[in-house]
């Protein structure tokens, strides 16, 4: 049984780096991906949002209509797969 885990271990530690290494997306994939995301989701689909990414950190920036559009572009944001944080920069302009 000692051996097993000992064996489990030493494979877990070898494959973590190729683990890592595999989750890491792209900024231009990660770019087009938040894109599509938000252009599908009807709460803030029509608004025109600006998306930069670097090394899995997103940028938002442009002006919604709400505050609720605002919240929702940002969880749409942090659900795409690569996406490590969200800098959410929109500001909130009824105009």
């Amino acid at each position: 049984m000692i051996r097993f885990l000992s064996v489990a271990l030493a494979l877990s530690l070898l494959l973590a780096p190729v683990v890592a290494q595999q989750k890491h997306v792209p900024d231009g994939e990660l770019i087009d991906q938040v894109r599509v995301h938000l252009a599908n989701d009807p709460d803030v689909g029509g608004v025109k949002i600006d998306v930069d990414a670097h090394d899995g950190a997103v940028t938002l920036t442009g002006k919604v209509k709400s505050e609720k559009q605002r919240v929702k572009a940002e969880k749409i944001a942090k659900k795409v797969k690569g996406v490590g944080s969200v800098n959410n920069q929109l500001a909130v302009s009824p105009d």
